[in-house]
């Protein structure tokens, strides 16, 4: 199974990357995690008669705002997944004001709500609430024997540790700065993604996710790490096209 961050910025795109979207290939699908403008990089990526599973945690445009390039793509087929209200926002969000929409594609397209708790189809996760100014899912999954959980966009909070509990590899958030909080828009510093990853068990954490805003050099996301690795030694901070195994 291979892991490839398409985006990891917050925000904004800077010379640093583009918006979020992580992308994970395994055996018998692909599944994107969030949609900002890094989405555009999958069909480097994605060569293989697979179906596609996009997972969406929540509405704010810098995770949904690469939607308007599936126009690109020659997919097998794609489903999207996210909180309720889902498909009411992306077909709003896509329609012919704004962009393309969905039923236009060259490959069939699907939009399925889904609340929070364990789903077996089309393959087996877990999506939790967390903790962030509007409302956000944290997601768990099982896949080919490893489990990976993706928590963005949150505060701190018991639902994350929860996602995150003995999981192979945490892909968490860390849009703050060492030492900064923002209580009335929840986020994650590098000392809290530490946090996370220690208080779960995480047997590997890969910090995305960075406020274009607070971290204007990957040198600044290497410090980043530095701080994490006091607390929690296995931990890298992502930079987009990074790959890896599990």
């Amino acid at each position: 199974m291979k892991i490839v961050f398409l985006g990891t910025n917050g925000w904004y795109d800077t010379d640093t990357g583009n918006t979020i979207c992580t992308l994970i290939d395994t055996k018998d699908c692909y599944i994107i995690l969030d949609a900002g403008i890094g989405i555009y990089k999958a069909d480097k990526y994605i060569k293989k008669n697979k179906p596609v599973y996009l997972f969406l945690s929540h509405f704010h445009l810098d995770h949904i705002i690469g939607l308007h390039i599936l126009t690109k793509f020659n997919f097998k087929s794609l489903d999207i997944f996210g909180q309720p209200g889902t498909k009411r926002t992306i077909t709003n969000f896509l329609g012919r004001k704004f962009s393309v929409p969905l039923n236009k594609l060259s490959y069939p397209c699907g939009i399925h709500d889904i609340n929070i708790g364990w789903h077996s189809k089309p393959l087996r996760f877990r999506c939790l609430k967390l903790r962030h100014a509007s409302k956000c899912y944290g997601y768990r999954f099982e896949l080919e024997g490893k489990v990976i959980s993706y928590c963005t966009d949150t505060g701190y909070c018991k639902a994350a540790i929860e996602l995150s509990k003995n999981v192979d590899l945490l892909i968490s958030e860390c849009a703050l700065a060492q030492g900064q909080t923002t209580p009335d828009w929840p986020h994650l510093n590098p000392q809290l993604a530490a946090k996370l990853a220690t208080e779960s068990n995480a047997k590997r954490l890969i910090m995305t996710h960075f406020d274009a805003n607070e971290y204007h050099t990957l040198k600044q996301r290497k410090e980043a790490e530095k701080t994490a690795r006091k607390i929690f030694n296995k931990c890298i901070s992502a930079k987009d096209n990074m790959q890896l195994s599990l």
